[in-house]
């Protein structure tokens, strides 16, 4: 019996790639090169300021210099990492229907807590998540299955009555590796290159409130 549903944040609940975005062309700016366009953004915001900088700056960019480059991209980040940021249509209304069937909901984000802890409250949720698990909060990421576990501890809920919706490979393997019920989040930030179908969802889903058809 499915008792909780647990999200990924970005590219999931909340479309924040724009925000991102103008970090990172702002990093660019600095840098001298040219701004990258939000089609081009947009498929890779659920990879992280590393795979945001190695757009701008390269793949085959030093580990030192990519380091260096990804401090820089968070600080541009945290300038306006909530301004053009916002719910998917349909997020609340899913939230509400849980609340309806007395479901726990929460989030699990790779997102670092320094954004996750302002960013959440200040995003207009129909109600609070009963947890939310940054990528640092217990000092390891997805895919790493530890921050779903102690997400799944701090609501005393086990693994196997929660469902982990996500839109990228490492939500998909954090959430079978604890024995979640993984489910695909198709609106969100799915790259040409990316291969959702290899990565062993559960289910997919195209619009939020579709996730019921799986409870």
């Amino acid at each position: 019996m499915i008792k909780a549903v647990l999200f990924d944040l970005d590219g999931t609940l909340a479309d924040t790639a724009r925000d991102l975005g103008a970090a990172l062309n702002r990093l660019l700016a600095e840098e001298g090169l040219p701004p990258q366009p939000y089609e081009a953004i947009r498929p890779l915001a659920s990879h992280g300021a590393r795979g945001l900088v190695r757009l701008g700056f390269g793949k085959d960019i030093g580990a030192d210099r990519l380091e260096a480059l990804r401090l820089r991209f968070l600080d541009h980040y945290e300038a306006s990492f909530a301004d053009e940021t916002c719910l998917f249509e349909g997020v609340n209304t899913l939230i509400d229907a849980l609340d309806g069937r007395g479901l726990v909901w929460g989030i699990i984000t790779n997102k670092p807590m320094r954004f996750t802890d302002r960013l959440v409250p200040a995003l207009p949720f129909s109600s609070a998540p009963a947890v939310t698990v940054s990528g640092d909060t217990v000092g390891v990421a997805k895919p790493d299955p530890r921050p779903m576990l102690h997400a799944a501890q701090q609501i005393g809920i086990a693994p196997e009555h929660c469902i982990y919706v996500g839109d990228a490979e490492r939500d998909i393997m954090a959430g079978r590796r604890v024995g979640m019920k993984t489910v695909l989040a198709n609106w969100g930030y799915i790259s040409d290159e990316d291969r959702p179908d290899e990565w062993g969802a559960d289910a997919d889903i195209d619009y939020p409130l579709q996730l019921l058809d799986h409870i």
